[in-house]
């Protein structure tokens, strides 16, 4: 079963991938296509809103068919996503296309999540669950200076046709080599995903879950290449160079939160300081990015490195989630995380878009990052009245 989490972690690398090279490819995409930057807002957002809608079947299936089955059946759907990118001719299909790729990265993590709960104790489950995101973050740095070489050198077409055939490769290993667990006994009228819906204590979770991964994941995923490239002048290359020093920031990030939970024994405190770091550095980003360009990347490399504690949210809510509805429980917090930052990514391009037309550029990203902090400010508010669980 080890070896079935260290499958999954190598295949989420694909996932994370596929979320964040919008970034990268955004120029050459506008040149060769015509699309702005609200096209890829959106595209960007039907990624993010296709991920988190597939939450609930794939939370369904996990707990009625176990990771194996669930997870390769559904990465084909990326497989087809990644080939309609590679030949799109517009709008139309790059958004298609970042549909059908979210669908496809929507069970792998949860599939590794699934296991790793059903084999480890609970309060282990922090550490082991950053550390197979950290892994799985290499995908971001793939998907920044490493993906700009690659466009340089083959084209955006030729890559992405080849990681269609990477994506098959994938689900098959899946297949053939992920094991599932025993079945969780579950007492008779024992509860369902409205279940979990009652449950008061994890309301506070499922409102921070929503803003919290939103600003990391599309600072990274999108607006970081426009704003570089309108604002301080980089081109593809020095964009790349910038995500992949985020992309670092964000795997290091990541790994230092892992046993904090443990460490200071509490499972909400580290993660609320951490978002109200997150939200710090986007008030700063919005005060001071747009002057000198190395303050800008500090910045924003800063939201990527405090805004990584995704890992100790779904702890959290873990910690309080029975056996038996664990893959609804772990997939339940993944759709409000992902599709928080869904929902987020087309209002930041509405918000954008709307600040665009009433001021000059440079204005027009104060006001984008200063609505990323407003929403994390709220979003803390609420898990302030969440309740703490010790790990020790």
């Amino acid at each position: 079963m080890v070896s079935g989490i260290a499958i999954l972690a190598v295949t989420y690398v694909l996932s994370q991938f596929f979320r964040s090279f919008l970034a990268v490819l955004a120029p050459v995409l506008v040149a060769d296509l015509g699309v702005g930057e609200a096209v890829l807002a959106t595209a960007s957002g039907v990624w993010f809103i296709a991920f988190a809608l597939m939450q609930f079947p794939v939370g369904w299936a996990l707990d009625h068919y176990g990771p194996r089955r669930t997870a390769s059946l559904v990465l084909l759907a990326a497989v087809a996503g990644a080939a309609l990118f590679s030949i799109a001719e517009g709008p139309a299909a790059i958004i298609a296309a970042m549909g059908l790729i979210g669908v496809g990265c929507s069970a792998v993590l949860m599939a590794a999540f699934y296991l790793l709960a059903r084999q480890f104790p609970p309060q282990r489950f922090a550490m082991f669950a950053s550390w197979i995101v950290a892994f799985g973050l290499s995908g971001g740095v793939l998907g920044s200076a490493p993906l700009a070489l690659a466009t340089e050198a083959f084209g955006w077409r030729a890559v992405m046709a080849g990681l269609a055939c990477v994506t098959l490769v994938a689900a098959v290993t899946v297949a053939v080599w992920v094991r599932d667990p025993p079945t969780a006994k579950a007492p008779k009228g024992s509860g369902s995903l409205l279940t979990l819906l009652k449950m008061r204590q994890l309301w506070p979770l499922m409102a921070i879950a929503i803003v919290a991964y939103a600003p990391a994941a599309n600072l990274r995923g999108l607006w970081a290449g426009p704003f570089l490239a309108e604002i301080h002048g980089y081109d593809i290359e020095a964009i790349g160079g910038a995500t992949f020093v985020m992309a670092i920031a964000l795997i290091l990030g990541t790994i230092s939160y892992g046993p904090l939970d443990v460490l200071f024994n509490t499972r909400k405190w580290v993660p609320f300081v951490g978002i109200a770091l997150t939200a710090i550095s986007l008030a700063g980003l919005a005060a001071a990015g747009g002057g000198s360009p190395t303050i800008a990347i500090i910045l924003m490399t800063a939201v990527t490195f405090f805004g990584a504690g995704y890992a100790l949210i779904m702890a959290h809510a873990r910690a309080m989630v029975p056996a038996h509805l664990v893959g609804r429980g772990v997939t339940l917090m993944n759709f409000f995380s992902i599709g928080g930052a869904g929902i987020i990514q087309f209002l930041s391009g509405g918000v954008f878009a709307t600040a665009t037309g009433g001021t000059s550029p440079d204005g027009a990203y104060t006001i984008l990052f200063g609505f990323y902090a407003l929403l994390l400010a709220a979003g803390l508010a609420a898990y302030a009245f969440s309740r703490d669980l010790r790990t020790r």
